[in-house]
């Protein structure tokens, strides 16, 4: 018994001694591993070329800051650099300005996209106000149009109709006063004023017809009023037959729609950045008159003329459509893609591609809301313009949206990421995310560019350096705090073995643990 008792004291002593060692070690061991890290460096200076490897390092913590500063601002630093402050020192002009008939807002696209990358184009399948949106805000009590966007819509309106070159009627005046003016029944009664100075102002009626007709039938009633008053004016010509084409789409008069199309493309063959084409391929698609689609396709896909989502995603929906119902991810791998497979899922990765934000609400994967009256190419307001009339397609074409699931997220794969050159278009433009908030209305979810997440071994490495650089700094400065600390996590962290040892000492005989004492 005296020999339990007086051993029980001494194993206690040794587990005491063992936890104020680590405890004591602990508050020293920062300064030993960075003693160890400036032996090796100094070891393994030559043979490791560390020189090379800290000038490696270097060039890294450059490319993470202009990563960064591309991340926050959407551009590089150093192009910003050199297009803001060295280019006006060597002469460089930019040229951004564009004339011609509707250039305010649908100029032609720019050989090169750093000056029109985020420029703002009209819809060309955009709704009638008094007919559509209203409704939407009738029933919902939220306003579908952002005031940037009527705000640009005046504009164009009052360029095309009330240039700036010819003498201004009275008429004339009343309706640029009525494309500014904020509020609808405003610019309604400024409308009727104008009628009452002319009764052939036929902007006037355009503008009754857009805002006040309350259904398409009215609405084309009264744009068919003012195209037989329009007379001359190329421009209000152009305007209205092309809105009449588009009353009688919506009425389901669509081979009368696509016959006013092709008479206006070819009465007007110059005037392509209006994009009529784009209303002539969604009613061919209603008609499921393909071969006619793909010849459209044929003259307006082309590498010169400036792309869009319409002429992108319809391609993909033509090649998919021809290998879609037969199409199964198990059997395409086991037996690898036939070429029209492979021709499709290359048509949908192009697509992707130049707009990534369509896929997810043909795939229904997030809501849609009516499109805006301007669109920005690329954008997520493009995205919501072409899934909203384009959808229906989709779904026409058996197992088009089954194919598309399967195959575009794969094209992130492809695209180079995030500062090199893109694959088959330029690299996504940065500011979509802002111009999109803008043209969109507050309730819709602004959808941004899909980013790739970084791999889990860079997030673990980042945290525990941090986290070693953070006991670092608080070790050296509060190292009194800090040493408690250590004492409380240890004496924790060893609880369970200190359990375990009083349980083993009372199994254990006395003589045994005496004995190890002595060695």
């Amino acid at each position: 018994m005296e020999d339990t008792t007086g051993s029980n004291p001494q194993s206690l002593g040794l587990t005491e001694k063992l936890k104020s060692w680590l405890s004591w070690s602990w508050t020293y061991v920062c300064f030993i591993w960075f003693g160890m890290v400036l032996i090796m460096v100094y070891v393994l200076w030559s043979p490791l070329k560390l020189q090379e490897t800290l000038t490696s390092g270097r060039e890294r913590l450059l490319f993470i800051f202009e990563w960064w500063y591309f991340r926050k601002y959407g551009t590089s630093f150093i192009e910003q650099v050199s297009v803001s402050h060295l280019r006006p020192l060597l002469g460089g002009v930019e040229n951004s300005s564009t004339t011609g008939l509707f250039s305010s807002v649908n100029g032609e696209a720019e050989p090169r996209p750093s000056v029109s990358e985020c420029k703002v184009w009209r819809n060309p399948l955009n709704l009638f106000r008094g007919a559509e949106y209203n409704r939407y805000t009738w029933v919902t009590g939220k306003e579908p149009l952002t005031y940037y966007d009527m705000n640009l819509s005046a504009q164009d309106h009052q360029t095309f109709f009330t240039g700036e070159t010819q003498q201004l009627r009275p008429e004339d005046a009343v309706m640029q006063k009525a494309w500014r003016e904020r509020n609808p029944q405003a610019r309604i009664r400024a409308a009727y004023q104008a009628i009452e100075l002319n009764h052939e102002c036929a902007a006037a009626y355009v503008l009754l017809a857009e805002e006040e007709a309350t259904t398409i039938t009215e609405a084309e009633r009264l744009f068919k009023k003012a195209l037989i008053i329009a007379g001359k004016d190329i421009n209000l010509l152009v305007y209205i037959k092309r809105r009449l084409a588009m009353c009688a789409r919506k009425l389901g008069r669509i081979k009368e729609a696509v016959k006013m199309m092709r008479d206006l493309m070819k009465e007007f063959p110059l005037l392509g950045m209006l994009n009529i084409h784009e209303n002539l391929l969604e009613a061919l698609l209603e008609l499921q008159a393909y071969a006619d689609v793909q010849a459209v396709l044929a003259k307006y896909d082309d590498i010169s003329l400036p792309k869009s989502a319409t002429i992108c995603y319809t391609s993909a929906l033509l090649k998919a459509r021809a290998v879609s119902d037969k199409f199964s991810p198990e059997a395409a791998s086991r037996r690898g893609l036939s070429t029209a497979e492979m021709n499709a899922v290359e048509a949908i990765h192009r697509a992707v591609e130049f707009n990534p934000h369509v896929p997810k609400y043909l795939l229904e994967m997030k809501s849609l809301i009516l499109p805006p009256e301007h669109i920005l190419k690329r954008g997520d307001s493009e995205a919501v313009a072409y899934a909203f009339f384009h959808l229906q397609h989709w779904k026409r074409a058996e197992g088009a949206l089954n194919l598309l699931h399967c195959t575009w997220e794969g094209t992130f794969r492809i695209i180079p990421y995030p500062l090199e050159k893109g694959h088959l278009f330029y690299p996504y433009p940065g500011c979509t995310e802002t111009a999109d908030r803008e043209l969109l209305p507050s309730f819709h979810e602004v959808s941004v560019y899909p980013k790739k997440e970084l791999p889990f071994f860079i997030l673990f490495t980042a945290g525990l350096c941090s986290f070693t650089a953070m006991l670092a700094m608080l070790t050296h400065q509060f190292p009194e705090l800090m040493g408690v600390f250590a004492k409380a996590f240890f004496s924790t962290l060893f609880a369970p073995l200190g359990f375990f040892a009083d349980k083993m000492e009372s199994f254990m005989p006395s003589s045994f643990w005496h004995q190890l004492t002595r060695i």
